[in-house]
């Protein structure tokens, strides 16, 4: 119990410098490889879980990012950021 209590303090004091869009990668991967695994039991549902789950955290920890900051897409569907609503 104590090697698990340690490796997730320092893997919190890790995430410490790391920028809102690092930090939701790791939290993406993470839980992207363990939703994986335990849904296929198998280490390549894990991986492909923590890939997806990887990109998804970085786009949201992106947006988490710029407060007050949106997405859009203009009519020729290039994506660009605006202030939101």
């Amino acid at each position: 119990m104590t090697k698990i209590s340690l490796i997730l303090v320092l893997a919190g004091l890790a995430a410490v410098g790391c920028t809102p869009t690092e930090r939701g990668a790791g939290i993406g991967a993470a839980t992207g490889a363990v939703i994986g695994g335990a849904i296929t039991n198998d280490v390549r549902g894990a991986a492909v879980g923590a890939a997806i789950g990887g990109v998804s955290g970085a786009v949201i920890g992106n947006v988490a990012g710029q407060p007050g900051r949106c997405y859009y897409r203009d009519r020729y569907g290039r994506r660009y950021i605006a202030a939101c609503p």
